[in-house]
């Protein structure tokens, strides 16, 4: 299934999973992990553990600081 990633604030990349792959797996070929990001479907995020269903996805990148 091909996957269209868009990075808020940076780029739009074409990510390739297998059937069956979940969101965490999703993010493998992106330089992310999920402990970096939040991943949005239609705006909602998505467990990193659930199955990819959707054909675009969102990646939030979370900041920390203070």
């Amino acid at each position: 299934m091909r996957v269209t990633v868009a990075v808020a604030g940076e780029d739009t990349r074409e990510v390739e999973v297998d059937e069956g792959a979940t969101y965490a797996d999703l993010l493998d070929p992106l330089p992310y992990s999920a402990h970096q990001v939040s991943v949005l479907v239609d705006g909602r995020p998505v467990p990193e553990d659930a199955p990819v269903e959707s054909d675009e996805v969102e990646v939030l990148r979370l900041v920390k600081g203070g």
